[in-house]
């Protein structure tokens, strides 16, 4: 004889929940508004987010003979898409990500058999020569990554989320997610917890192409400026040599990493080439005390000239030409709006004129 399992009701409270729900409406959408309300007060503004959705949309905008633009912040801030729309005659793509190493995004693209265009490569010596274990360089795999894995569901997601980007001021994710607020609140360094450099507060503006516009404000709010200027110091400086390797050790795996990344970049290169596309190197204008620490950390002829002499590539370094080399970055690492539509302009016929030599 089996006996079955006791029923249980649940008894539903009488109460008025049309009235509830209502005022839980009202609540949510009066905190909502608040919300929204004070980050307008903050000086944010409504306005797309630098989503790894929205790259991937531009990477499969990428044709077989297209233009493209690669490297991390600085080539997103500083070239103007349609200055060298004008001036190539045809529109680049720009896949550039920030804080990224470009190494292997130039992987990708010779690993690609249908491409055979053009490639603008960012060269920040810092950033395209950190070990893999690095953050820049897990920046540029997690953006490739999602164009391998990204489901249906995210990419409905990203297309409903545009119109809200551009509505609501308070949906920036850099600074106002809850991740992101957490991270404001300090912590001290303890003695087997180092905490690492705060990332720069948003300070950009970024549109479908993922041209990306520094706020005016930056030129006008010295406070912000100092605070965007500050923090790169932090971030480009490498981190101590973990103190149980011994000197010798570590001064070999590091040559052994760089000379591994330069045949990286040469085999690239030449993978590109193979197919008929071409590869501009770029050395993209830095200003002040960040200029400074980069000549000290990564002298040219260790980085840039190196990499021109591997690869076999035309380089153009903003220092080289007197029409580059007098733009001044308000934070250091980027130009306004306004000098980076000017510099794109200058910048065209030594495009052109790069691309124009004789492949090797």
């Amino acid at each position: 004889m089996t006996t079955s399992a006791p029923y249980f009701q649940r008894t539903v409270p009488a109460q008025p929940w049309t009235i509830l729900a209502l005022g839980a409406g009202v609540i949510i959408l009066a905190l909502a508004l608040g919300w929204e309300h004070h980050c307008r007060s903050m000086g944010y503004e409504p306005g797309l987010d630098d989503t790894a959705d929205l790259w991937v949309e531009a990477r499969r905008s990428v044709q077989p003979d297209s233009t493209v633009l690669i490297g991390s912040s600085r080539i997103l801030f500083d070239l103007d898409l349609d200055e060298l729309e004008q001036g190539l005659g045809k529109r680049p793509v720009q896949l550039a990500l920030v804080g990224s190493c470009v190494a292997p995004m130039l992987q990708h693209l010779a690993q690609d058999p249908t491409f055979h265009g053009t490639v603008i490569c960012d060269v920040v010596p810092g950033l395209a020569t950190v070990p893999p274990m690095a953050p820049p360089y897990h920046a540029t795999l997690k953006a490739l990554e999602r164009l391998k894995s990204q489901s249906v569901a995210q990419r409905w997601s990203h297309q409903l989320s545009l119109p809200l980007e551009q509505t609501f001021a308070s949906l920036q994710q850099e600074d106002l997610t809850l991740a992101a607020l957490l991270k404001q609140v300090h912590i001290p360094n303890r003695p087997q917890a180092q905490v690492g450099p705060a990332l720069p507060p948003h300070f950009s503006t970024i549109d479908r192409d993922r041209r990306t516009r520094m706020h005016d404000r930056v030129l006008t709010d010295q406070a912000l400026q100092d605070r965007v200027k500050h923090g790169w110091l932090p971030l480009f400086t490498p981190p101590p040599k973990p103190h149980w390797i011994p000197d010798a050790a570590f001064g070999e795996f590091m040559r052994g990493m760089l000379e591994g990344r330069f045949k990286d970049f040469a085999d690239a290169v030449a993978a590109i080439r193979a197919r008929g596309g071409r590869v501009v190197f770029v050395h993209l204008p830095s200003s002040g005390d960040l200029k400074a620490l980069e000549d000290r950390l990564t002298p040219r002829a260790m980085v840039w000239d190196r990499l021109l002499k591997d690869t076999g590539s035309p380089g153009i370094a903003f220092e080289d030409h007197p029409d580059l080399k007098d733009f001044t970055c308000p934070e250091w690492s980027h130009l306004s709006e306004k000098d980076s539509v000017e510099f794109t302009k200058r910048l065209g016929p030594h495009l052109k004129a790069a691309l124009a030599t004789p492949r090797p």
